[in-house]
């Protein structure tokens, strides 16, 4: 049977032409980078582990009334999703201090913030990501105001949901980024939450150890990345009680 006509191919995952027009089939890869791609690594089953994890993300989302572009999942690696217009931004909303915002601010990690704060990064991996501000983001005319509006209103509500679902399993959401698209119904425009949520896009830290959970534990040598990604899935329900990440992911449906 002949592959799918590949779209686009990136770190972490690789984009095909759908079964239908405006749908895209999301195949998620087993490689880990970090660093804007200085180091990497390929970790069995990393990819089956955060498919199953954004399709309990995207489908919660969608249950709750957040927009994303998830249809449904097909199989172990990938899943159909609704084509859009990605938003050259990534946005990223942090609720304690941690990664670059730390370094920046000259703060200790895990420093609980006043309040959940929300930057922009321009998706340029040439360049780093560098950070944006909305002025920034008007004047080259990435995003209209309106536009920002909305894409605030949904961080803040991914992060309300992603943080009480975490919280509810002993994990406590430090960060996370997410992209945003646009999707056309004719002439009429709507944002979704597009890409991926996944412990590859947040920061989690167990709530009694502070143990990482997320893609840090690669980043810093921490251990095994998928003993940690198996964990977060095992505490949502996601894997059998019994399950390691030394066999074969077995998820339940």
């Amino acid at each position: 049977m002949s592959r799918r006509k590949k779209i686009y191919e990136g770190k972490a995952k690789i984009l095909y032409e759908g079964p239908e027009p405006g749908t895209i089939v999301q195949y998620f890869k087993d490689d880990a980078t970090a660093f804007n791609a200085q180091k990497k690594d390929v970790i069995e089953g990393k990819g089956v582990l955060n498919n199953r994890l954004s399709e309990y993300f995207m489908t919660g989302l969608n249950t709750i009334g957040v927009p994303t572009h998830f249809i449904r999942r097909l199989n172990m690696r990938e899943q159909l999703v609704r084509s859009c217009e990605i938003i050259p931004l990534e946005v990223i909303v942090r609720n304690f201090a941690a990664g670059t915002m730390a370094k920046r601010l000259g703060m200790e990690e895990g420093t609980q913030l006043p309040r959940p704060i929300v930057e922009y990064c321009l998706k340029d991996d040439k360049l780093g990501d560098p950070l944006v501000t909305e002025e920034h983001i008007a004047a080259f005319g990435w995003a209209s105001q309106q536009d920002m509006d909305d894409i605030l209103s949904l961080a803040l509500r991914v992060n309300d949901f992603m943080a009480g679902v975490m919280y509810g399993v002993g994990i406590r959401l430090v960060d996370f980024k997410i992209e945003i698209g646009r999707v056309y119904d004719g002439d009429f425009q709507r944002l979704v939450v597009a890409d991926e949520i996944s412990p590859d896009s947040c920061r989690l830290w167990d709530i009694e150890t502070g143990r990482k959970l997320d893609k840090d534990v690669f980043r810093r040598d921490l251990g095994s990345l998928t003993d940690a990604y198996t964990e977060v899935a095992r505490r949502l329900g996601l894997m059998p009680k019994a399950a390691t990440a030394m066999t074969k992911p077995t998820l339940i449906n």
